[in-house]
């Protein structure tokens, strides 16, 4: 029996739920989804420029793991750039250092502030009005 995952730590969710080919129809094309594990993988070692061991610290994990995670990511990005494949970031065994919100009108990313959170932009609180992205 294979041993239950850890959640990795992911500082804060993307901007954007994923990426789609330029001249493309989004619901033409297949989907590659992306977990957030693999998105923070990414972002660590190619954006943040942290070596593999540093990064693998940051979100909790071995180095081997990380490099498992990241070599995945980077199968995933080139099939999706080279078949025209839209990038769908979703999913996995991971969790945020802090709570996450995003306004369902102005997709705005909100650091959790209890029962108190609110979009500037707009003015929108509650249930109504902002995904919690800390629940799978």
């Amino acid at each position: 029996m294979a041993r239950p995952q850890k959640n990795r730590k992911i500082c804060k969710p993307p901007k954007m739920q994923g990426f789609k080919p330029f001249g493309l129809a989004f619901c033409e094309t297949k989907h590659i989804i992306m977990q957030y594990d693999e998105y923070e993988a990414i972002k660590s070692v190619n954006y943040n420029f942290l070596p593999q061991d540093e990064a693998a610290v940051l979100m909790g994990i071995s180095r081997p793991t990380l490099t498992r995670i990241y070599n995945s990511a980077l199968k995933k990005i080139a099939k999706a750039f080279v078949e025209g494949k839209s990038i769908i970031i979703k999913g996995g065994h991971f969790e945020f250092e802090k709570d996450w919100y995003k306004c369902k009108k102005c997709f705005k990313l909100i650091e959790g502030l209890g029962n108190h959170v609110k979009c500037s932009d707009c003015n929108r609180f509650g249930k109504e009005a902002l995904i919690n992205l800390n629940k799978k």
